[in-house]
């Protein structure tokens, strides 16, 4: 039977020291709401996401990730998972004072992520005059901006991104989907995908080369179709955020992507589509990067600034031009 611990990605809390200029980006660029404000903490949620929060905006002296949240699929499997992360030495014990929802067990990831896991959500109620007309909705629809409709995936820094995707399997029950290997070392994963989910991917986890543990390269917001995700390269651009990368397609998960940057140089993604899938039994799909697996098109390269985590390390050039190249994405 298929261990399934885990029901879904719930939040994100990203470090930024610019905490002002990034909460109007994510308010009114990205279009999020904002739920509460506690400590040096902001609170803010998409238009269609039913929990208090899907991201927690915390100042802090750089720009990087705080923790992952992540909801079980019951109170049982919530004790279930902290239990075999204590049994692979990965707890850090549990968190009794949460905002937006109930006790969590923390964990640290082979890939020194900081991560929690909870049952009990706070959901969203809207104020007067949100209600939305349509009972299945959390909210009215009212579009600021992008107006991003719910949390989509995180990406994360590994060492070992095979390594660190297996571990979140044989632990938790994430489902490994697809992964790319460089051109030099097919027996080296160089980006590998899970999920908990129906979607291709709820977790990304790419490969890095520094020894600095814990990094995220982006984080990412859902709108429902390419025209939406079109028009939000519009709505970017008469913001003067300069586009990254995008909008394009990429091969595995078959979603569509957009990506720039926030105030404080975090790399936030904005996609569309993507495929869904059931099986409980899935194997890992392995791709190339000539196969389309970065970009579906076949048809140009990242920039190398997408080569970027968070926080920011500063490698030799030579050294940074080598990684890059090795992962056959950028040529």
């Amino acid at each position: 039977m298929a261990l399934s611990l885990v029901s879904q990605l719930a939040h994100v809390e990203l470090t930024t020291p610019a905490p002002e200029e990034s909460l109007e980006f994510w308010t009114q660029v990205v279009g999020l709401e904002e739920t509460t404000r506690v400590g040096q903490s902001v609170y803010l949620r998409a238009w269609g996401d039913r929990f208090h929060h899907t991201l927690q905006l915390t100042e802090a002296p750089q720009v990087g990730l705080g923790h992952v949240g992540w909801r079980a699929a019951g109170p049982e499997e919530l004790d279930a998972a902290a239990a075999r992360l204590e049994a692979v030495g990965a707890g850090e014990g549990w968190l009794e004072d949460s905002v937006g929802h109930g006790r969590a067990f923390r964990y640290r990831a082979p890939g020194g992520h900081l991560h929690e896991i909870f049952w009990e959500v706070e959901r969203y109620t809207p104020p007067a005059g949100m209600e939305s007309p349509f009972p299945n909705r959390p909210q009215r629809y009212v579009p600021r901006g992008v107006a991003a409709r719910c949390i989509d995936h995180v990406t994360i820094t590994a060492a070992n991104p095979l390594g660190d995707a297996e571990w979140y399997r044989d632990t938790l029950g994430h489902r490994f989907m697809e992964y790319t290997v460089i051109p030099d070392r097919p027996d080296f994963p160089v980006f590998c995908m899970t999920t908990v989910c129906e979607r291709s991917h709820d977790l990304g986890i790419v490969w890095d080369p520094t020894p600095v543990p814990g990094r995220i390269n982006h984080f990412a917001y859902f709108v429902d179709s390419r025209e939406e995700l079109l028009r939000a390269a519009d709505v970017f651009l008469n913001q003067d955020v300069a586009i990254e990368f995008g909008p394009g397609r990429h091969g595995m998960g078959e979603q569509d992507y957009l990506y720039v940057r926030d105030p404080s140089g975090m790399r936030v993604e904005i996609n569309a589509g993507g495929y869904r899938n059931y099986e409980p039994d899935w194997e890992p799909v392995r791709f190339e990067p000539q196969q389309g697996s970065n970009v579906f098109y076949k048809n140009l390269a990242m920039p190398p600034s997408m080569f970027e985590s968070f926080p920011l390390v500063q490698a030799p050039p030579e050294d940074d031009r080598r990684a890059q190249e090795a992962t056959g994405l950028f040529v």
